[in-house]
């Protein structure tokens, strides 16, 4: 089956626009292939990330990981971690999980899969090369006002207004 379609633009520049700082992973390289642990039938583990040079007065974070190249209107959130502590840098390997994988007083949304937690790279067969956002959202609150019951694009709208600054590394997948 083939799905002829243009390549979806990078969502993050059409967002308000904020400061950046830096993420890292010893788990995704950016621009290149996710290993496979990252991917849905092989693995299905978050990737460790850390991030620093954090923008002044961030009081939490949330983490997610977002594929606008699936073959919907809306892409594909594949993990959503909200109300991560301002003193936490990094998320170990795994973290995805579940609830309990996370410092204490975040949580997951459910992704699109309709899993709490974290669902690896899953793009249909042949189409083309899908790139996975993760994202670490620097936020100026001490939470961001929802709980595990709301959808990401929910998540998303909160952060349009409370976030401070955006760490971007992105990884690839193709069947």
């Amino acid at each position: 089956m083939s799905i002829d379609r243009p390549v979806t633009p990078d969502p993050y520049p059409l967002l308000p626009a904020t400061a950046s700082f830096t993420v890292t992973s010893s788990d995704v390289t950016d621009g290149q292939p996710l290993k496979d642990d990252q991917v849905n039938e092989f693995g299905d583990t978050s990737p460790q990330l850390s991030w620093s040079d954090v923008p002044e007065g961030t009081k939490s974070f949330v983490v997610t990981c977002f594929d606008p190249d699936a073959p919907t209107v809306s892409g594909f959130w594949h993990w959503v971690a909200v109300d991560i502590p301002a003193d936490v840098t990094e998320l170990a390997a795994g973290a995805g999980a579940s609830d309990d994988s996370l410092p204490d007083g975040a949580f997951h949304v459910r992704n699109d899969g309709g899993v709490v937690g974290f669902m690896g790279a899953a793009p249909p067969p042949g189409d083309q090369v899908h790139r996975y956002f993760f994202v670490v959202h620097a936020v100026g609150e001490d939470n961001l006002g929802v709980d595990g019951s709301v959808s990401p694009a929910v998540v998303g709208f909160n952060l349009a207004f409370k976030t401070l600054g955006r760490a971007i590394i992105q990884g690839t997948y193709a069947h």
